[in-house]
């Protein structure tokens, strides 16, 4: 599995995360990008190290840092909300607009029959994501997400309960199968991260070819 490097400096490398590769190491056990930090150190002493996390069929930009200090700077950016990213989606279904704003606190739950999930919860977590339309895609919809929070599964959970209609592909918030691709349709287009006394950080990920099949572009 290629991993293409969409951004390298001294302090920092951004991939394209390929779908379907974990960050973290599965319970169950199995592959994970920590198996191949070794020859992302392109020359360097120590591996890389992901700052921030996609789910496994994310695809798109995933920033590593290249050294503690850069590692910290980067959490802190984080933290501040300084980061900028945008998303790719496949909604199942037609948002309520052109474009909107979802503001819905998550919350995680578990039961032993489902295993755990993120719900909109008034007392949970903060969770804002801005969006836009992009274009329809017969059935589906193209939609870019601005997240300004960073909480788990906030962009699924957000277009469930927000725009009326789960991420395409999605097998925990019921977005359906997806022809020819076996993922929830999500994907990481670009990141920024500012940097001070330096040029920002500034990477973006190509539109992935199942998003391609069914006729998407990134206008």
């Amino acid at each position: 599995m290629n991993i293409p490097i969409l951004y390298e400096d001294a302090e920092a490398l951004v991939i394209d995360k390929p779908a379907g590769l974990p960050v973290d190491r599965p319970k169950r056990g199995g592959p994970c990008l920590e198996d191949r930090l070794d020859e992302l150190k392109l020359g360097f002493q120590r591996p890389p190290v992901p700052v921030h996390r996609l789910d496994t069929d994310t695809s798109g930009c995933l920033l590593l840092a290249r050294n503690p200090k850069a590692l910290k700077r980067f959490n802190r950016a984080f933290e501040e909300r300084l980061v900028e990213k945008t998303y790719l989606a496949v909604l199942a279904g037609h948002p309520p607009g052109e474009a909107g704003t979802v503001e819905l606190a998550l919350s995680k739950i578990s039961s032993a029959e489902k295993g755990w999930r993120m719900i909109a919860a008034k007392k949970g977590k903060s969770a804002i994501s801005h969006w836009e339309l992009v274009m329809a895609l017969g059935d589906n919809s193209l939609i870019r997400f601005r997240p300004e929070t960073g909480r788990t599964h906030q962009l699924r959970v957000h277009a469930l309960k927000g725009l009326g209609a789960a991420l395409l592909g999605d097998p925990v918030y019921g977005g359906g199968p997806v022809p020819g691709a076996g993922r929830t349709m999500l994907h990481a287009a670009s990141i920024t991260v500012p940097r001070e006394g330096k040029p920002p950080i500034e990477a973006r990920a190509p539109l992935p070819a199942d998003f391609a099949a069914l006729g998407a572009r990134d206008g």
